[in-house]
């Protein structure tokens, strides 16, 4: 294989002095879908699309912030000597545990304030987010990051791959196991199921589409982040696969308390927001 090409180059342009990453643009384009698809769901669901919009202005900065401030903690050995560096999100070093915890936070607060259910909430954008986190670990690709162990050209090529992808796979002068592209189809794959299951009828209760995201996303890191190469360390433990662990338990857990409680039963995801005003209906 000609590997005199090189790598792809991550700015897709330049305007001036300005300069526009793939990075950005693919995490851009990822938010935008996602956003049109919470907005038609949300309006199933008798909840005002309006608070989408409201909720995707509140919590991405605070996503995107939490997400950069959960990576540097953990690499706070470089980030120390270089300060500078910590708010170049654009190339690359963001945290998706860090991004789901502030935002989580965020789509609690909000839906208290707006009278919102807070898992129907959860359940609406579920789909849609793994699907732009999907999307979004293309953006890792560009950047020539998120990438496991050094592996061979036969290897890569015994999966069939593109040549541009097995091309981008070379770095530090060696072949590297494609984990962004693991990661990427093991998230879609959750899109499709949660977005062909979602609509049955009687097979969610309020919340249990999300705890399904969170079962589904983090089995599937769990193996992905074993192996990668740059996993965030504490202790000489992969932080974010014991994390998954934690979630995956939890969330196991949860969702069979809440299927067994006999007292305030939980409510269908298809009867939706049951506090909406009629002309939501």
């Amino acid at each position: 294989m000609n590997l005199s090409v090189g790598a792809l180059n991550p700015i897709a342009f330049s305007w001036g002095s300005l300069q526009v990453h793939w990075y950005g643009i693919i995490i851009a384009s990822a938010v935008v879908l996602a956003t049109i698809l919470a907005v038609r769901e949300a309006r199933r669901r008798r909840v005002d699309p309006d608070r989408i919009y409201d909720l995707i202005l509140w919590s991405l900065p605070v996503a995107i912030i939490s997400a950069r401030a959960y990576y540097v903690i953990f690499e706070w050995g470089y980030y120390q000597n270089h300060l500078s560096e910590i708010i170049r999100v654009w190339d690359g070093g963001i945290a998706i545990y860090g991004a789901l915890i502030g935002a989580g936070i965020v789509v609690y607060l909000f839906c208290r304030y707006y009278w919102i259910p807070v898992w129907l909430m959860l359940d609406i954008i579920a789909p849609v987010l793994i699907m732009a986190q999907g999307i979004g670990r293309w953006g890792n690709f560009m950047n020539q990051e998120a990438f496991g162990r050094v592996t061979s050209l036969a290897f890569l090529q015994s999966l069939h791959l593109p040549h541009f992808i097995i091309q981008q796979m070379w770095i530090n002068g060696a072949f590297r196991q494609p984990t962004f592209l693991y990661e990427s189809v093991w998230d879609i794959l959750g899109f499709i199921v949660l977005m062909s299951l979602r609509h049955v009828p009687k097979l969610f209760k309020q919340g249990e589409i999300f705890l399904s995201y969170v079962i589904w996303y983090s089995f599937g890191r769990f193996f992905v982040e074993g192996m990668r190469t740059d996993s965030l360390m504490l202790l000489g433990i992969r932080v974010s696969q014991w994390l998954s662990v934690v979630l995956f338990m939890g969330a196991i857990g949860l969702l069979v308390w809440r299927r067994t409680r006999v007292q305030n039963p939980v409510p269908d995801y298809l009867d939706g927001n049951q506090f909406a005003p009629k002309d939501l209906e």
